[in-house]
């Protein structure tokens, strides 16, 4: 079974997001909501901050009502987890992501699942 690896699930509202994601990082994070029934997280979408996660989270609130996060220790750690995750739970046939995850411009960084160079 696929695992995120991340810290939640936690509301996606500014005020949580200052509260849980203080150190200025980049990092992975999921968006999604909690089955009513089994009580657990349904991944709708995956992403990731390449300087600060606090930050990027933010851009999505009122998306999704809840989120999972983990800092991530350099920005090629958190492309390549992105991709983890995006392959994970089923890329853009299951996931709101409209593209597979690209790296940087300036990098030319491989899917560790797929091993495509994306530009």
């Amino acid at each position: 079974m696929a695992s995120l690896e991340m810290q939640g699930a936690y509301d996606l509202s500014i005020a949580k997001i200052d509260e849980l994601v203080t150190k200025i990082s980049e990092g992975n994070y999921a968006l999604g909501l909690i089955n009513q029934k089994t009580h657990k997280f349904i991944v709708k979408y995956v992403g990731r901050a390449e300087d600060d996660l606090n930050v990027r989270l933010k851009q999505h609130v009122g998306k999704y009502p809840k989120f999972k996060f983990s800092y991530a220790e350099s920005p090629q750690a958190a492309f390549e987890k992105v991709c983890r995750n995006f392959h994970d739970f089923g890329g853009t046939k299951r996931l709101g992501n409209s593209f597979h995850p690209k790296p940087p411009a300036h990098a030319d960084w491989k899917c560790p699942c797929c091993s495509i160079l994306l530009d």
